[in-house]
């Protein structure tokens, strides 16, 4: 997985985030082993309303974005408020559940490494719903515009997928998942070269025998998960109080930055 990360990511997070961070990590390309040189920055992240503005007439937002450009690369930010984000957190959102474990970590406090303790036991089978779903997605973007950017997302959300209803764990990076696929170590170098290249000759016929396949893959690894069908009601207790606690005592003091992959 690159670690190519610019060393001002954090700085990035909290000027673009009016409000204190519980943690802050990056997504996309850089999280899926494909970063372009001209790749944007995904940062995904979630912050903390004061109490009054959850309880009172006036509430804060409960979703901030931020779009820019910083040193030449256009920067995407999204953070959730920790209730907000807990609650999609306990759904089948494989999305948010990325975001907590991404590697790639630019802010972090000990809330951050709670929420990370507790996400093992709110893992579903159900959350192959959403691999499959972000696939079909991705596979109908390729069908329409044949570039490689699409298809890369459409391997990786079914390996995924494929990984996380065989084994608990989340895994991103294709370059680690798509090991049995041997024409994927080019077209991540293609990929690298140009965020929106076209797919190289010979590709097409390639995938349009192995994206149905993993599909089934995921239909079957899915059945046969031993992954419970529902989230552990002890976690979701924990997370409440969780919430609760850090809502009413605020950031903790001895929040802490780093980077790692």
């Amino acid at each position: 997985m690159t670690t190519e990360v610019p060393p001002w990511a954090a700085d990035a997070a909290r000027a673009a985030l009016p409000r204190p961070l519980l943690f802050a990590t990056v997504s996309g390309a850089h999280l899926y082993g494909f970063a372009s040189v001209d790749s944007d920055l995904d940062l995904r992240a979630v912050h903390l309303l004061a109490p009054e503005e959850v309880v009172g007439l006036r509430t804060g937002p409960r979703t901030l974005q931020h779009t820019g450009v910083r040193d030449g690369v256009e920067l995407d930010v999204v953070s959730h408020d920790l209730l907000k984000f807990v609650t999609l957190l306990t759904s089948r959102n494989g999305y948010v559940l990325e975001q907590l474990l991404s590697p790639l970590v630019v802010v972090t406090t000990p809330t951050h490494a709670e929420l990370t303790s507790l996400a093992p036991r709110l893992v579903t089978r159900h959350h192959a719903h959403h691999y499959l779903g972000f696939a079909a997605t991705q596979e109908k973007l390729y069908a329409r515009t044949g570039q490689l950017k699409p298809a890369l997302y459409t391997l990786r959300v079914l390996l995924t997928g494929i990984h996380l209803m065989r084994t608990g764990r989340v895994e991103t990076d294709l370059g680690v998942l798509a090991t049995t696929l041997a024409y994927v170590p080019d077209l991540i170098a293609a990929k690298r070269e140009a965020e929106h290249g076209p797919l190289p000759a010979g590709v097409a016929r390639l995938l349009a025998s192995d994206v149905p396949r993993l599909r089934a893959d995921l239909e079957a690894a899915r059945d046969d998960s031993a992954l419970p069908d529902r989230v552990d009601p002890a976690a979701v207790d924990a997370l409440h109080d969780l919430v609760v606690r850090t809502r009413l005592g605020g950031l903790p003091s001895h929040e802490y930055v780093g980077l790692s992959g």
